[in-house]
């Protein structure tokens, strides 16, 4: 199926198999579910310099064949996450890749110096694609411009960091971003983030969201994701993670037959928490087979 380790820049993962920022929150949360420790890695919710309260009104909502959020990026702030939802996980064994909000470029800045004061992160992931934010989100990783502007500075105020830019699919080209990303010094990229959705309330004819409109993941988003992760394969020379609506190990083993160097799981994980460790089982099997 794939060969255990994966390679993302100066940083190796033990397998392929890595919990999505998001649905997982800060990592620990999951940790009477999940072995963390035998994940390639975790990514961590997505960190903004101050804390964020998020979106108002309903921040989730479940679809037939998936779900939305407008969560809003709400988190703690970096001060309280590397002071102790970071350690925490650290404890339990898992390896973090640290999810960054790509807000205003002052904040930004100052967000990254303050990843590159603790010598206990050596990867990090740029959330480049949120749709629930008004500022930085799927705003900058609509333009190349803006793309080359993030990576670039992460690239130069984190060297020696492995460094992923997460994508998304709400674009034309979304490899040609990707190959934007990799000429700015990216690592590795993650797609997809989640596509763009809402849903409106029959009785009042108003929409559910306060924002209008939500951030749609889950097995609905699978095709597309699959879809980009193939595209994207074929045009870069990073590695690729491919993210979206992997709900089984026949799921997993499709990413890897596109290309994708490892797969990221998230909303299954709401129902199904095993599912990682069956992927790895299934990882570790058939790497054993070829032996």
């Amino acid at each position: 199926m794939a060969q255990l380790e994966i390679r993302i820049g100066n940083v190796t993962l033990k397998n392929p198999v890595i919990l999505a920022s998001g649905p997982a929150g800060y990592g620990a949360e999951y940790a009477d579910f999940i072995g963390l420790e035998k994940l390639g890695a975790v990514v961590t919710k997505t960190i903004s310099l101050n804390p964020k309260a998020g979106n108002s009104g309903r921040r989730l909502l479940e679809t037939p064949s998936g779900l939305l959020n407008s969560v809003g990026l709400e988190n703690v702030g970096a001060d309280l996450f590397f002071g102790e939802k970071l350690p925490r996980l650290l404890e339990l064994g898992a390896k973090p890749i640290v999810s960054l909000a790509c807000e205003g470029r002052e904040d930004y800045l100052k967000l990254l110096e303050t990843v590159s004061g603790n010598d206990t992160v050596d990867m990090v992931e740029l959330n480049l694609s949120c749709p629930n934010v008004d500022c930085g989100g799927m705003a900058v990783g609509t333009s190349p411009e803006l793309l080359n502007w993030y990576v670039s500075s992460a690239r130069q105020i984190l060297p020696g960091r492995a460094l992923l830019a997460k994508l998304t699919p709400n674009v034309g080209d979304i490899a040609g971003l990707a190959e934007v990303c990799q000429d700015a010094g990216a690592d590795g990229v993650t797609a997809i983030n989640t596509l763009l959705g809402m849903d409106i309330d029959p009785d009042t004819g108003k929409p559910i969201f306060d924002r209008v409109v939500a951030g749609l993941s889950g097995p609905a988003i699978m095709p597309v994701a699959l879809r980009a992760v193939y595209e994207i394969s074929s045009r870069v020379r990073i590695p690729v993670l491919g993210s979206g609506g992997i709900t089984s190990v026949t799921d997993a083993r499709k990413f890897l037959a596109a290309g994708a160097a490892g797969i990221q799981i998230g909303t299954a994980i709401f129902y199904d928490p095993g599912l990682p460790e069956r992927i790895i089982s299934a990882v570790t099997g058939a790497q054993q087979g070829k032996e």
